[in-house]
């Protein structure tokens, strides 16, 4: 069997070197018009092309495919080339198809259609073989990372054709990478790296690098790695109620975050231990006091560690008053009692019809303000006072009948003249009509 289609492919061969040489030399006429008609194909490595050759026109002349080394494919319906992966899909006077399965980075290259008329006529199509690239790997992950580190992650895929893009997502969010193209014969290696400064934010993070190529179009190939990142705890106090009251249930919460989980909390008061454990309970992460009262007023410490550091917070407690509402007197007093403004202002400042749902650190700031206004109007009271009793002082010193020297020697003076003279002589007994204010 092999023998007879060796001899069918010699005689094949034969016959188109003839034909050769007979268009050379003028002998045979072809029909004009007849031009073999193809198209460039691209197919994935791995995947099946087809290559199709048409004569519009054809004068029962045979049709013929060859390879880029110029092997006989098929002639007409007849196989040439011993090759599993190569079958005929169609033959007649005006088509030549053939199929190429399983397809090779060496399939690649530039296919002849042959139409043996006189003279022969050609047409070439290119056969574009893509490279898929493997799935990428991702180097320089540190299991787990430490707060602070400075690493870097590299995304490397190979085997493209043409060079793959690599692309970093951080989550969802896509972050950018420094990228290197590398060729290793017909394909690629592609290098993309992500530099990082680890912090408590990336734990729990994905990182991926995703593959982008011709070849995967339906199926993007990517990896993808997850940090875990060591850190210190960090604390912070979480309190039931902002205005904390006699009598009234008070939780606090120690809300501390740390990789490695923190140890259990611990909780002091003023740097010691906690008293009235009957009334103050500590259940893991929370201390919680079921009645308040002026004694539990301090500052409240927690406290979390782990093998990377220890954290704390602190929390103030004041305690402040209940509001009560005081029960009209049955007995009348034995003494008058004057009113207290201090007593009245801790009375209205307690009162709910009067505060309503204010802040009692708003309050203390009202009685700021009318005691800061009595003041003034005091000052202002005590100055005009001091003012009328000068004025009065001044005007009883001043009181009294003034006399011009002409009036004073007027009595017995028969002109003016007269007067002056007595005047200044009678200037002599002035002390004995002088008035003294005492």
């Amino acid at each position: 069997m092999n023998l007879k289609s060796n001899l069918i492919f010699t005689l094949y061969t034969i016959y188109g070197i003839l034909l050769k040489v007979m268009a050379s030399k003028g002998k045979v006429r072809g029909i004009s018009g007849q031009y073999p008609l193809v198209q460039n194909v691209t197919v994935t490595e791995g995947g099946t092309a087809n290559l199709t050759c048409r004569v519009e026109y054809n004068d029962n002349t045979s049709l013929q495919w060859s390879n880029p080394a110029q092997q006989t494919l098929f002639f007409g319906d007849k196989k040439a080339l011993r090759d599993n992966r190569i079958e005929l899909v169609r033959a007649t006077s005006s088509e030549l198809t053939i199929s190429i399965s399983d397809v090779t980075l060496g399939d690649e290259g530039l296919y002849t259609c042959s139409l043996f008329t006189m003279p022969v006529r050609t047409a070439k199509a290119y056969l574009t073989v893509l490279g898929v690239p493997e799935k990428p790997e991702i180097n320089g992950l540190t299991k787990p990372a430490m707060e602070g580190d400075h690493i870097t992650l590299t995304c490397i895929t190979q085997g493209s054709k043409p060079a793959a893009d690599l692309r970093w997502f951080r989550n969802e969010k896509e972050v950018k990478g420094a990228k290197e193209v590398n060729a290793s014969g017909k394909t690629f290696t592609v290098r993309s790296s992500l530099q990082l400064h680890v912090d408590r934010n990336d734990d729990g993070v994905a990182y991926t690098c995703r593959v982008d190529h011709v070849a995967l179009a339906q199926a993007p190939q990517q990896a993808t790695e997850v940090l875990e990142v060591h850190y210190a705890p960090r604390v912070e106090i979480i309190k039931s109620t902002t205005v904390p009251q006699e009598g009234q249930y008070l939780k606090l919460e120690c809300f501390s975050r740390g990789n490695p989980s923190p140890d259990p909390v611990m909780w002091t008061k003023d740097g010691g231990d906690l008293p009235d454990l009957d009334r103050i309970i500590v259940e893991g992460r929370e201390l919680t006091f079921t009645s308040l009262n002026k004694t539990d007023n301090g500052t409240y410490r927690c406290e979390a560690s782990n093998h990377l550091g220890t954290s704390s917070a602190e929390y103030v407690l004041y305690v402040y008053d209940a509001p009560t509402t005081l029960p009209p007197s049955t007995t009348p007093p034995l003494h008058p009692i004057l009113p207290d403004p201090t007593v009245q202002l801790s009375t209205h400042a307690s009162d709910p019809t009067v505060t309503g749902s204010r802040d009692p650190n708003a309050l203390g700031q009202h009685g700021t303000d009318h005691a800061l206004i009595g003041g003034v109007v005091a000052v202002v009271v005590f100055v005009t006072l001091c003012l009328i009793i000068v004025l009065g002082r001044y005007l009883a010193r001043h009181k009294g009948t003034y006399l011009t020297n002409e009036a004073k020697g007027a009595d017995d003076a028969p002109d003016a003249d007269t007067a002056i003279i007595n005047a200044e002589g009678n200037h002599a007994h002035a002390e004995e009509k002088k008035e003294y204010f005492i």
